[in-house]
């Protein structure tokens, strides 16, 4: 529902206005003056204000000027007597959409806010629709606007050059896969082979077959001589996904590889060299797992020599609206006009909790566009989410973006936002903080100093 201010200095007009607009389904909020319209403007987004000229102490010019250095794409509509028309035509210089001069017409008067709100909605989409086409889409099509992700790609920037092995670290869904790649891609083995298994869906029988190969008859069904992916990357790149799931039989032959480069097939004698880089990727902490005995420091420390870890996707908000212009795009392809997103399914996509990260965005996306007609649209998303954002909201668990910018002055907007940033940046650094500080551009110090109590530790 669209929010109007409406700022008169006569309560006659003022609640005229009041209950017309309200009778046409708008949020209409009244304002004595303009001293009060300021107040409201500091804590309160509107998308439209009707303001007279002619007001006492602040008038209608002055509070066009301050109110955009708030609210640029706010709408404005100036109300004036017909003898300062000239006065209203400047306040359209200024910025102002429109004006109706007093006594005015109803049907003027609604058409004239219609028109606005128009106005006002095609400026707004616009900018996002900008924004989406500005976006960066970095190393192998990772999006990064946010300062975690931006870090993921100067990390692949740096180690991508080298044979390093690496070990990536994220949720499940959060594109370790993806990251891999762009290692591969950006490395002199990029015209070589990239090869990627997924330690968790083989039975350790199979695993070992499927990485070092085996030779026929070795066992049951091993009716001829396979190769392994280890020599058919050779030259190039292996990614093991969810390493975490290796056996340890199978772990302790992995570290013999990595050791002595040379690969040994099931039932066979001979050993065969392979030139190949190692990158894992795991969901779990595999210190953890080695404190639990199911994993091998040995090998660990083999994997580990360079950790990148990718931030999930509710830590990184910035990132979602790009992303969903990063798959629209791969769904209907490069040439292809986008489906603009209303604001009711941006609200949900921005507040919803994505425990199934990337992965989760992009079907939600899918399902979006298979059941939107045209414009992806809050009722095309998937119920799930919608209902979770929308019990989440009235629970008080979710604050929406409307409720952000009410009863709540502009010191502590600010505040909440900065606490919230410095959060996010501290545990897109795994909590170093000496790195946090530096990754922002101030000093420790200065980094302290703007923490509350409880990030301090």
């Amino acid at each position: 529902m669209p929010r109007i201010l409406i700022v008169d200095d006569e309560p006659t007009i003022l609640n005229l206005l009041n209950k017309i607009l309200i009778g046409q389904g708008y949020d209409a909020t009244p304002a004595s003056n303009g001293e009060k319209a300021l107040q409201l403007l500091q804590t309160e987004k509107f998308d439209l204000m009707i303001s007279d000229i002619n007001m006492t102490p602040i008038n209608g010019m002055e509070l066009l000027r301050k109110a955009a250095q708030s609210w640029p794409d706010m709408g404005v509509i100036m109300l004036t007597a017909y003898g300062t028309v000239a006065t209203a035509v400047e306040a359209m210089k200024e910025g102002a959409f429109d004006y109706i001069t007093k006594p005015f017409k109803l049907d003027e008067l609604v058409l004239t806010v219609q028109r606005a709100l128009e106005y006002h909605n095609a400026i707004t989409e616009n900018k996002d629709l900008k924004a989406r086409l500005e976006h960066k889409e970095h190393l192998g099509g990772i999006v990064a606007e946010s300062p975690g992700m931006r870090k993921v790609c100067e990390m692949i920037e740096r180690v991508a050059p080298t044979s390093t092995t690496v070990l990536i670290y994220g949720e499940s869904g959060t594109g370790k896969e993806l990251v891999a790649r762009a290692l591969h891609h950006y490395s002199p083995r990029k015209d070589a082979t990239f090869m990627a298994i997924n330690c968790a869906a083989l039975p350790a029988q199979l695993m070992e077959s499927e990485l070092f190969g085996h030779v026929k008859g070795s066992f049951t069904g091993a009716g001829s001589t396979k190769i392994g992916l280890f020599e058919t990357a050779h030259g190039g790149t292996l990614f093991l996904d969810e390493i975490s799931s290796m056996p340890l039989e199978i772990q302790s032959k992995l570290l013999r590889v990595l050791q002595d480069k040379k690969i040994r097939k099931v039932g066979g004698s001979d050993h065969t060299e392979v030139d190949i880089r190692i990158i894992a990727a795991s969901n779990e902490k595999l210190e953890t797992l080695i404190e639990q005995g199911k994993f091998r420091e040995d090998l660990y420390y083999r994997l580990s020599v360079i950790s990148i870890d990718i931030p999930p996707l509710r830590n990184r908000p910035e990132d979602i609206l790009p992303l969903v212009d990063h798959i629209l795009r791969q769904e209907l392809g490069p040439g292809a006009e986008l489906p603009q997103i209303d604001h009711d399914a941006q609200s949900v996509l921005d507040n919803y909790n994505w425990p199934g990260n990337v992965r989760e965005l992009e079907n939600a996306i899918q399902h979006a566009m298979t059941f939107s007609q045209g414009n992806i649209t809050k009722d095309a998303l998937p119920a799930k989410i919608v209902n979770t954002v929308e019990e989440g909201i009235r629970s008080g668990v979710i604050t929406s973006r409307h409720e952000q910018f009410k009863a709540k002055s502009l010191k502590a907007f600010l505040h909440d936002k900065e606490k919230e940033f410095l959060q996010r940046t501290i545990e897109s650094m795994n909590g170093d903080k000496e790195k946090a500080a530096s990754e922002l551009g101030i000093s420790l110090a200065t980094l302290y100093r703007k923490l509350p109590a409880d990030l301090k530790k």
